[in-house]
């Protein structure tokens, strides 16, 4: 109750503001202050681009409720699969026999003037392919050994290999991939997506990250973030041992009735408070403690596999007394099943350099590859099963690429093989929610150096998540500091040849 009255206090105290004077006084200021404010911050219409374009109007909706895309979807939710570090396209799906001829030669020239890389120094060795490739189901999809499940599932896959971004360090690149912008503060596809679209479950978050791997992406939490936009629409990270969502369980000696009136309580200050201000975090601070009080029920229940059959838990590999990428997978389907709207699983440990056993591509991305090849195949396997995946999109891939040299350092050479960061072509695959089965775009050269043909840029794959969503991406925006904003920026264009 102390507790209670202390915010009730410092709920008064910050009322009586500046933006407070100005609002109440009466000279006629005070209102057209706060029309500038709230106009600044995407307050008032969704045309015209006076305001957000595509998403609740945060005065009169309730930011979790479902919203309407605007056209006909083909998909409604989105796994997307981040291989933290990036994996080798060389050593997976870019197939270039070509580049075993020259492997342990010298570099040419030519492919280093005006380039900047990473940690390569001086003159690096060319590396061939380490896997052995084949050609896999209907498609004739070329894969490597180093992912045998994943053979057996190309036939639902559209693979871009031509695939390019502007950056090649893993936080600024993992920044782009996800929100667009290499800089900090923009919001991440997750909470454009819940922003455009809100949640088909209010009792779980529109927005649900897992990570594996031991380590937090390099770009941090950041890169499931809201950015500018309220922060309702931020991901919700769960974990997979323990408590799934930290501090969200009832204190000690408190029942969950009067856990439910303290929620009351405090919703009720609140919305006096956002009566007087018509601040939207006020809206989203509601939300997000009766939210928490939903989730206490809600959460356990979806991430508890115990209730999972065998043949599901022996099909992805889970051990259900660890936590794992293998459990994450399987999470996923069970969170997209329950209408969570984007799923974000974040695997770090794909940064192979070869400067030690975990990161050689001969050593740690097998390893790494062993760990997650199965559960992925599973997953696709899964949802099919159960008539999810034509309204599932399924993203996977990294934030760039892998040289087709072998990385050096100051012309030393690694004591293992690894590559550098590749900024001008990798590959990214997608499957389910309105892409073409058994599908490749995009080529690159004889050493996969350079996309040559169907060239796609980070843009361009968030333009067709949003068009798969039912959006245009130009159209979803945010009035943010004077000017809508988008997840595309100024660029980006829907990769048509691969919808369904």
């Amino acid at each position: 109750m102390n507790n209670l009255l202390k915010e009730l206090q410092q709920a008064a105290a910050e009322r009586e503001t500046r933006r407070h004077f100005l609002h109440t006084c009466s000279t006629g200021l005070g209102a057209m202050a706060l029309s500038s404010i709230l106009g600044g911050c995407g307050f008032f219409g969704k045309e015209n681009g006076t305001a957000a374009v595509g998403g609740p109007s945060p005065i009169t909706d309730n930011p979790s409720l479902p919203q309407p895309s605007q056209f006909v979807p083909k998909a409604k939710r989105v796994i997307y699969i981040h291989m933290a570090g990036s994996p080798s396209q060389l050593e997976l799906f870019d197939y270039k026999p070509e580049l075993i001829k020259y492997n342990g030669k010298d570099c040419p020239q030519e492919l280093l003037e005006g380039k900047k890389f990473a940690f390569i120094r001086g003159v690096p060795k060319m590396l061939g392919p380490q896997g052995k490739f084949a050609q896999h189901g209907q498609s004739g999809a070329w894969v490597s050994d180093y992912l045998p499940h994943l053979q057996g599932v190309v036939d639902e896959i559209s693979f871009l290999k031509a695939m390019h971004t502007d950056q090649f360090n893993h936080a600024p690149a993992q920044l782009l991939m996800h929100t667009g912008n290499a800089r900090l503060g923009r919001p991440s596809i997750g909470s454009w997506v819940t922003y455009g679209l809100g949640t088909e479950n209010d009792n779980l978050p529109g927005f649900v990250v897992l990570a594996s791997g031991g380590k937090q992406p390099d770009a941090g939490k950041s890169v499931w973030g809201s950015g500018f936009l309220p922060t309702v629409y931020q991901g919700v990270q769960c974990r997979t041992d323990g408590d799934p969502v930290l501090y969200a369980s009832d204190p000690a000696g408190i029942s969950r009735d009067v856990r439910k009136q303290t929620i009351d309580a405090i919703s009720q200050i609140n919305q006096q408070q956002y009566d007087d201000v018509k601040d939207p975090e006020i809206l989203t601070r509601i939300a997000q403690y009766e939210l928490a009080f939903r989730m206490q029920m809600s959460v356990p229940d979806a991430m508890d596999i115990k209730s999972e059959p065998q043949y599901i838990l022996d099909s992805y590999g889970v051990d259900p007394a660890k936590g794992s990428f293998a459990r994450n997978c399987l999470l996923s389907r069970r969170l997209v099943e329950r209408g969570v709207r984007f799923v974000q699983l974040f695997d770090w440990g794909w940064d192979t350099h070869g400067t030690s056993a975990d990161g050689a591509i001969e050593i740690g991305l097998k390893n790494k590859c062993r760990e997650s090849d199965q559960a992925v195949a599973a997953l696709l396997n899964d949802l099919k099963q159960r008539g999810l995946l034509d309204e599932t999109l399924v993203v996977w891939g990294g934030e760039f690429g892998r040289t087709p040299m072998q990385e050096n350092r100051d012309g030393q050479v690694l004591p293992f093989m690894g590559r550098d960061h590749h900024l001008e072509a990798f590959t990214v695959w997608m499957a389910g929610g309105g892409v073409k089965r058994g599908f490749s775009y995009g080529e690159t050269d004889d050493i996969g150096y350079y996309g040559v043909k169907d060239k796609t840029h980070v843009h361009d794959l968030q333009a067709t998540i949003l068009h798969l969503l039912g959006f245009d991406h130009a159209k979803l925006t945010y009035q943010f500091q004077g000017r809508p904003f988008r997840l595309t920026d100024v660029a980006g264009k829907v990769i048509k040849p691969i919808l369904a």
